[in-house]
C-alpha cells in the first residue's frame, strides 16, 4: 500500500505547511516502524564481530548471520548471541570450559594478538588491522556505556599508534556538544569540557557537520583556527575528530588525542575510522538514536524526575521535547510532562497531554512569534515571554477560542513552558470568586415576576445553609433573623420590595458556630411604572470586623480607666513628694556653709520618682547632707523615700555614726513587707565648721564631685553597696577637708546617666560642666543650672551644690 502526498501550493499557509510537514512525518515514521528487523543493539554488536573477524561488509555480516540462522534452524536473534559468544579468532575447543567474564578495558590492555603492532612497531598494515579491529570487537561485546568504548579504544590504540587520550562528543538537541565518555582524561578536566555550547572553531563540531574527519597535527597553526583542548593545550601536539557514521545526520564524534608530535600516517588515519565504523553501531544505540529518539534527548529517567516537580505545580505547566528532522531542523515538539492542572482549549488536562506533538495537536501555533521564540529560546538560553495571543481550535463543530501569555525557559536540552489563560468568562469567574473570598462577601439576586432567585456559592457559606436546601426568599429574609432585629430589617425590606429604595443594614443570625453579624447591600430595578422588578447585591459577613470593634471598644475602656487610676496615683504620689520634700527656693545656710539645692521630675510618664535629699543642721552645729534615689516610681518609691528621709534624720539627729546610719537603713529595707524588697542608694556626710571636716559614707551611690581651685574631681570611694541588696553590709567612710571656695555636688544618676551609654562618659560631661558654667559666672545657681541642661531627662534630677564662702 503507497501513500501519496500533494504537496502544498507555494502559496499555502504556514498552518497548512506545517499540517503537511505532520502527515508526511507521521507517515515515514509508520514506513520506518515496518522495516525495522535488526536496529537492536545485539544485532550490531553480532554484526560488528563478524565484520572485524573476517574484514566483511556490514551487509555481509548481516546476510551471514541470516544464512547461519537458516542452516541452524534457529532465528537471528538465538544466531546474534551464538556470534557474541565465539568472539575469540581461531578454532573452536572440542570441549568448552566457561569462564567468568572479563571487564573490556582489562582485556584490551592484554598482550596483543599475534600480528598486533605493538608501540616500537611503526603504524600497522592493512595486514595488521584485522587483529587490532578483532580485539575492540572483543570488548565491545562487554561495554555498557561510552566510557567503556572511550577505555577500551585508549587500551588497544595507545600500544599501536600511541594513543593517550580519547574523548566521545555527542550532538544535543541544541546543537552543542556533551561529553560522554572519555579515558585518558582527569575528571577536572573532563568536567571543564563536559559541554560544549555551538561555537565556531570546535574541530569536534566541524567533523561532524561536514562528516568527514579533522586531523590537528600542527599545534602552533591549530591553535589559531580551532579551541584545543588541554590545559595546557600543548599536551597532546596532534589530535584526530572523526565523525560515528550514520545513515542520517552524524550525531557523535570520537576523539583521539596524541603526546606524540607529527602527522597521522595513512595506515594510522584508516585505523582510527575503521575503529569509530566498529564502534558506531553502538554508540549509535547508547545515544539513543537506535530506538527513534534524537541524540542528545536524556533518558526516560530525567522526565520522571520533571513529572515529579510539575506534579506540585499549582498552576499549567508543560515540559517540550524538540523533535528535528534528518537535517536537523526541528519539526516539531512533544509534551513529555505536565503538570496537573495544564488544561488546553478543548479540556484536555494533566497527564491527558503527554505525549501528544504540538502541530499534530494545535496545528495553527505553527508559523507564530510563540513558535520562533521556542526556536530562540532552546538556540540561546534566553527566556521567552511573549505578548499575550489568540488560539482558536475547533471542537464538536463549533470553534473555540482562548487567550493566552507563554513563557519558555530551556531545560537542558528541552523547553519548560507555562501560561496564563486570559479567557474572558473564567477570567470574570475567578475575579469574582477572589472577591467574595477576599470581601467575605457572596452575590445574590430576586427576580420578581419570576420569584427566580440566584445565590453565589458564598452566600450559601454566609448562613450556614445547605445547597441543597436552596436560596431564601427577599421577603422571607427577616424571619431568619434574630428577634431584636427582625422588625428593623423587615421595615427595610418593605421599603425595597414597594417604593424601590436600596437597603443597607446590618442583621444577625443564628448558626451552629453560634451568631453571625452579617450585612445586606441590594438596590432594586424598576419597570416602567416605578414598581420593582428585580433586585440585586450582595451579603456580608462582618463577624469579624464587629468583633474587633467590640475589642476594641473594650480595650479603649480599660485604656481610659488605668489612665484615670495612674493619674491619680500620680497626683497622690505628687503631692506626697512636695509635703515630704520641701524645695527650697532660695540658697540655704547651714554651718556657715551656702547650699544650693535643685530637684527636677522627670519630663515622661506618669509616676512620681524617689529621689531626695536632706540638708539640715544638727545640735551641735555641724550640719547632716544626704542624696539618695530609690529604685522604681510611684506611690511605693514615694513611701520608701519617707522611710530613709524620716529615719536617716532622725538617726544622724540622736548621734548615731554614718556608717551605723547606713547599716540600719539597709535593714529596715530588707525587713519591709514588700516583696521583693526595696532598693536605693544613697551618700551621706557631717560637717564639722571648726575644722571645716567632712566625713562621708555612701550605700552604692556615684561619687560626690569636688570643684576647687578650677579643677574637677571625683573623692575616692570608701565601700558601701547599696541598700536593701544583702544581709550584714559592711559600709566605710572617707574624710575630706574643704577649703575656702571649695564646692562639693552630691547628685542623683537622673543628672549623668543617658540610655547606651558608659557611665564615666556622663560623670566626664558633668565635671566639664561644672567647670564652664563656673568660668561662666554661674556661681549662685550652679545647682539649677546643671540640673535645668538636662533637655530630656528621663529620670528624676537631685543635686545638692556645697559651697564654703572665700571669707569663712
Amino acid at each position: 500500500m503507497t501513500h501519496d502526498v500533494v504537496p502544498p501550493d507555494e502559496g499555502a499557509s504556514p498552518e497548512v505547511l506545517a499540517l503537511a510537514k505532520v502527515v508526511a512525518r507521521l507517515r515515514s515514521e509508520i514506513a520506518d516502524l515496518e522495516g525495522v528487523a535488526a536496529s537492536t543493539a545485539v544485532l550490531e554488536r553480532a554484526k560488528g564481530v563478524l565484520m572485524a573477524q573476517t574484514g566483511i561488509s556490514a551487509d555481509a555480516a548481516y546476510e551471514r548471520l541470516l544464512e547461519r540462522a537458516a542452516q541452524r534452524g534457529s532465528t537471528l536473534m538465538e544466531e546474534c548471541w551464538l556470534a557474541l559468544g565465539r568472539i575469540r579468532p581461531g578454532p573452536e575447543p572440542a570441549t568448552s570450559t566457561e569462564l567468568p567474564p572479563t571487564p573490556a578495558s582489562a582485556r584490551a590492555r592484554q598482550q596483543p594478538a599475534d600480528g598486533a603492532a605493538g608501540p616500537c612497531d611503526g603504524p600497522p598494515d592493512e595486514d595488521g588491522l584485522r587483529p587490532l579491529l578483532a580485539r575492540i570487537a572483543e570488548c565491545l561485546a562487554e561495554a555498557g556505556d561510552e566510557g567503556d568504548i572511550a577505555e577500551l579504544l585508549r587500551a588497544v590504540l595507545a600500544e599501536a599508534v600511541g594513543v593517550d587520550a580519547v574523548m566521545i562528543y555527542t550532538v544535543t538537541a541544541a546543537g552543542s556538544l556533551e561529553l560522554t565518555g572519555h579515558a585518558g582524561v582527569g575528571r577536572e578536566l573532563a568536567d571543564q569540557w563536559s559541554h560544549v555550547p555551538p561555537l565556531s572553531g570546535v574541530a569536534a563540531l566541524e567533523a561532524i557537520a561536514a562528516r568527514h574527519p579533522v586531523w590537528l597535527e600542527d599545534p602552533v597553526e591549530d591553535a589559531r583556527r580551532y579551541l584545543l583542548i588541554g590545559d595546557p593545550p600543548e599536551r597532546w601536539p596532534s589530535r584526530a575528530w572523526i565523525p560515528v557514521p550514520s545513515d542520517a545526520v552524524a550525531r557523535a564524534a570520537v576523539g583521539f588525542l596524541r603526546t606524540r608530535p607529527g602527522p597521522f600516517d595513512t595506515g594510522t588515519r584508516m585505523l582510527l575510522r575503521k575503529a569509530v565504523r566498529l564502534c558506531g553501531a553502538l554508540l549509535r544505540a547508547f545515544d539513543g538514536s537506535e530506538d527513534g529518539r534524537p541524540g542528545g534527548v536524556a533518558a526516560p529517567g530525567a522526565v520522571d524526575e520533571v513529572q515529579r516537580i510539575l506534579d506540585v505545580l499549582s498552576g499549567p505547566a508543560v515540559l517540550l521535547t524538540p523533535l528535528r528532522s534528518a537535517t536537523g531542523e526541528i519539526e516539531d515538539y512533544r509534551i513529555d510532562a505536565a503538570a496537573p492542572e495544564s488544561v488546553d482549549v478543548a479540556g484536555r488536562r494533566g497527564k491527558e497531554l503527554v505525549g501528544r506533538k504540538v502541530l499534530e495537536t494545535y496545528p495553527t501555533v505553527a508559523g507564530t512569534a510563540l513558535w520562533d521564540g521556542y526556536q530562540d529560546t532552546l538556540a540561546t538560553g534566553a527566556v521567552y515571554e511573549g505578548e499575550p495571543f489568540r488560539y482558536q481550535e475547533v471542537g464538536a463543530g463549533f470553534p473555540q477560542e482562548s487567550v493566552y501569555s507563554v513563557r519558555a525557559t530551556r531545560l537542558g536540552e528541552r523547553l519548560v513552558v507555562s501560561w496564563i489563560r486570559h479567557d474572558t468568562s473564567e477570567r470574570e469567574i475567578r475575579r469574582l470568586a477572589d472577591m467574595q473570598r477576599l470581601g467575605n462577601l457572596g452575590w445574590a439576586g430576586w427576580q420578581l415576576t419570576t420569584d427566580r432567585i440566584i445565590w453565589s456559592d458564598h452566600v450559601y457559606a454566609i448562613f450556614d445553609r445547605e445547597p441543597a436546601l436552596g436560596p431564601i426568599g427577599i421577603e422571607e429574609l427577616p424571619r431568619h433573623v434574630l428577634p431584636e432585629d427582625r422588625a428593623r430589617l423587615g421595615t427595610a425590606v418593605q421599603r425595597l420590595l414597594r417604593l424601590g429604595h436600596a437597603v443597607d443594614e446590618p442583621f444577625r443570625i443564628t448558626t451552629a458556630d453560634g451568631v453571625r453579624h452579617l450585612r445586606i447591600v441590594v438596590e432594586a430595578q424598576t419597570d416602567a411604572g416605578g414598581t420593582p422588578v428585580e433586585v440585586h447585591g450582595f451579603f456580608q459577613d462582618v463577624t469579624a470586623q464587629r468583633d474587633a470593634e467590640l475589642a476594641l471598644r473594650e480595650s479603649e475602656r480599660a485604656v481610659l480607666v488605668q489612665r484615670g487610676m495612674l493619674q491619680a496615683e500620680r497626683a497622690l504620689a505628687a503631692r506626697l513628694q512636695a509635703t515630704l520634700l520641701p524645695i527650697s527656693e532660695q540658697s540655704l545656710e547651714l554651718a556657715g556653709l551656702c547650699v544650693g539645692v535643685a530637684c527636677t521630675p522627670a519630663d515622661s510618664g506618669v509616676n512620681v520618682g524617689g529621689d531626695w535629699y536632706s540638708a539640715i543642721e544638727l545640735p551641735d552645729k555641724s550640719a547632716l547632707f544626704v542624696v539618695g534615689d530609690v529604685a522604681g516610681h510611684g506611690l511605693a518609691a514615694v513611701g520608701t523615700m519617707a522611710q530613709l528621709r524620716f529615719t536617716a534624720k532622725g538617726m544622724a539627729i540622736t548621734g548615731s555614726a554614718l556608717i551605723d546610719v547606713l547599716r540600719r537603713l539597709n535593714n529596715l529595707l530588707l525587713h519591709t513587707d514588700s516583696e521583693p524588697s526595696a532598693t536605693a542608694t544613697m551618700v551621706i556626710g557631717r560637717y564639722e565648721p571648726e575644722s571645716r571636716r567632712l566625713t562621708w559614707a555612701r550605700a552604692g551611690h556615684l561619687p560626690p564631685l569636688l570643684l576647687r581651685g578650677g579643677r574637677a574631681r571625683f573623692l575616692p570611694q570608701p565601700d558601701g553597696c547599696l541598700l536593701g541588696a544583702a544581709r550584714d553590709s559592711a559600709y566605710g567612710q572617707a574624710v575630706i577637708d574643704l577649703v575656702p571656695g571649695d564646692r562639693l555636688l552630691l547628685y542623683t544618676d537622673g543628672l549623668v546617666e543617658e540610655p547606651g551609654e558608659d557611665i564615666d562618659l556622663g560623670l566626664d560631661r558633668l565635671a566639664k560642666d561644672a567647670l564652664r558654667l563656673l568660668r561662666e559666672g554661674a556661681d549662685e545657681e550652679l545647682a539649677r543650672t546643671l540640673a535645668g541642661r538636662r533637655l530630656a531627662n528621663r529620670d528624676d534630677i537631685c543635686v545638692l551644690d556645697i559651697h564654703v564662702p572665700d571669707g569663712a
